[in-house]
């Protein structure tokens, strides 16, 4: 074979494999629409940390939190404290605080 067919093999390879890729990729600004929701709303939110893969929120009104949908959503835990959540939720705990940040 020559440059040219390992090329275009090369190319169909990429295509397939950025094919599955985006099929398997969650909308995660979608998601995050979602997580503030099921907190209440960000009129809810008070304030918000991170560490590691722990997304700790103060909360106005912790009664009006739908944590099973949360758990739904892919958070692995969820500890509350007063009017405090603790959400085990991994990786994209830094990536919703900042998003939460962003609609203040």
């Amino acid at each position: 074979m020559n440059y040219l067919q390992y090329g275009i093999i090369l190319l169909v390879f990429l295509v397939i494999l950025l094919a599955v890729l985006k099929s398997t990729k969650k909308d995660a600004h979608l998601e995050l629409n979602k997580l503030v929701e099921y907190l209440g709303g960000k009129d809810n939110i008070i304030a918000t940390e991170t560490s590691l893969s722990r997304f700790k929120v103060t909360l106005k009104d912790v009664s009006i939190v739908n944590k099973e949908a949360i758990q739904k959503l892919g958070a692995k835990g969820i500890v509350e404290i007063d009017n405090q959540l603790k959400i085990v939720l991994g990786s994209e705990s830094k990536q919703l605080k900042k998003y939460i940040d962003n609609l203040k």
